[in-house]
C-alpha cells in the first residue's frame, strides 16, 4: 500500500496529458469509446484510492474501531499513511461525492428541458424556426430532433445544408449526449480527468463530421459547411451545452476533413488499455493490503507477514528485515492464516453460546 494506491493518480496524470493527443491522431469513433472506458475506469480508481487511504484514518477512531473489532493501537503501528494524507483524501473524497451530485443534477435537468423542448416543436425529424440568429443543433430525446434556423438556412448552400443535417443526425444516431454525460461527471469525480473531457467534446464533433463526410461522399464540402456554419453563428449560442455543428476548434476541425481520413491504430489503444489494466491491478493490490493491514490490527497476537509475532511494525522493523532480506524470515504464510483462522472460530463459537444462552 506504500505504492500501489497512488498508482491511479499518477495514471490519471498521465492519461490527462496523452488525451489532446489521441483526440487529434486516433479515428474518432474508437478515441470516443477509449476516453469513455479511460473516463469510467480512472474516476473509480480514484474513488477507491481515496476511500482505501481515507480509511486508514477512520479506522483509528475508536468507535469504529469497536465494530471491526481491531485494535487501534495496533493498526496506527501498522498503518504507512499519515494522517494528514488520510485526512486531505477524506475531504477530496467528500468534495468528489459533492461534485458529482451537483453535476448529476445539472445534466438531468439539462436532458429534463431538451425532452420538453422537443415535445413543443412541430412534428418531424427537422424543425425548421423563423429565427434570423443562424443556429443548428440536435436535441437529444425520444426520438431526438434537429433544429435549424432560418438564418443558418440562408447562410448555406444546398450541399453544405445536406452536410450540415447529416452532422446532426450523427449525433442523434450515435447518442454523443451520453458520451458528453460520462465525461463530464467522471470528470466532477476526478479533476484530473477534466482535459479527457474536453479532448472528448472535439473528438464528437470529429466523428459527425466523418459521419457527415461518408453521407455525402464529399469531405470538401463538409469541411465548406462547418466553416460557414462556424462564421455564421460567430460563437453566439443560446443553447448551451447542445451538440452542434459549429462546435469545438473549428480550424482543426475543418484541416482534419481536407486531409484523408485516418486509419486505425492499434498500438496507442493497446498502450491505453495496459495502463488502465496497471491503475486497476494496484487498486487491487492496494485493496488486499488494506485488509491484511486491518486483520493485523483485529488479530494482532497473531504472526505478521511483514516481521515476526508481537514486533510492532516501525521503521526500525523495516531496516532490520532488509538487512536479513537474504534469510528466510521466521514466521510463514500459513501460520498466520492459521493463527487468525483460529481466532474466528473462536468468535463464531462464542456469538454461538450467547445465542444459545439468550
Amino acid at each position: 500500500m506504500r505504492f500501489s494506491v497512488y498508482i491511479p493518480f499518477v495514471v490519471s496524470a498521465l492519461l490527462a496529458v496523452l488525451a489532446p493527443w489521441a483526440a487529434r491522431h486516433l479515428p474518432p469513433r474508437p478515441a470516443a469509446w477509449a476516453l469513455t472506458c479511460a473516463v469510467l475506469v480512472m474516476a473509480g480508481g480514484w474513488v477507491g484510492a481515496l476511500a482505501l487511504l481515507a480509511f486508514t484514518r477512520v479506522g483509528q477512531i475508536p468507535e469504529v474501531a469497536e465494530q471491526g473489532p481491531w485494535s487501534v493501537t495496533a493498526l496506527r503501528a501498522e498503518n504507512p499513511v499519515r494522517s494528514a494524507v488520510a485526512v486531505v483524501c477524506g475531504l477530496a473524497l467528500t468534495g468528489s461525492a459533492l461534485c458529482f451530485g451537483i453535476a448529476a443534477r445539472r445534466h438531468l435537468r439539462d436532458l429534463l428541458m431538451a425532452r420538453r423542448h422537443c415535445r413543443r416543436l412541430p412534428a418531424g425529424e427537422l424543425a425548421v424556426i423563423d429565427d434570423p440568429v443562424p443556429e443548428a443543433y440536435a436535441l437529444p430525446g425520444t426520438p431526438g430532433r434537429i433544429v435549424v434556423s432560418s438564418g443558418m438556412l440562408r447562410a448555406l448552400d444546398g450541399a453544405e445544408r445536406q452536410a450540415l443535417l447529416a452532422h446532426e443526425r450523427a449525433h442523434l444516431r450515435y447518442r454523443h449526449h451520453a458520451f458528453q454525460i460520462a465525461w463530464r461527471l467522471a470528470a466532477a469525480v476526478n479533476p484530473l480527468l477534466r482535459p479527457l473531457a474536453t479532448a472528448g467534446a472535439f473528438v464528437l464533433e470529429r466523428w459527425a463530421d466523418e459521419e457527415a463526410a461518408a453521407a455525402t461522399g464529399d469531405r470538401a464540402v463538409v469541411a465548406r459547411a462547418v466553416a460557414r456554419a462556424a462564421l455564421a453563428a460567430n460563437g453566439d449560442r443560446r443553447h448551451r451545452g447542445v451538440l452542434a455543428a459549429d462546435g469545438g476548434p473549428v480550424p482543426r476541425r475543418v484541416k482534419a476533413l481536407l486531409a484523408p481520413a485516418l486509419r486505425p491504430r492499434r498500438l496507442p489503444l493497446i498502450a491505453g488499455g495496459l495502463l488502465l489494466a496497471l491503475c486497476c491491478g494496484s487498486l487491487v493490490e492496494a485493496a488486499v493490503e488494506t485488509d491484511e493491514m486491518f486483520a493485523s490490527a483485529m488479530y494482532p497476537h497473531c504472526p505478521s507477514a511483514h516481521h515476526g509475532p508481537h514486533e510492532p511494525f516501525t521503521d526500525r522493523t523495516v531496516a532490520r528485515t532488509a538487512a536479513r532480506s537474504g534469510d528466510r524470515l521466521d514466521v510463514s504464510l500459513a501460520a498466520r492464516h492459521d493463527c487468525r483462522a483460529g481466532h474466528r472460530a473462536e468468535e463464531r463459537e462464542i456469538r454461538h453460546q450467547v445465542q444459545a444462552g439468550q
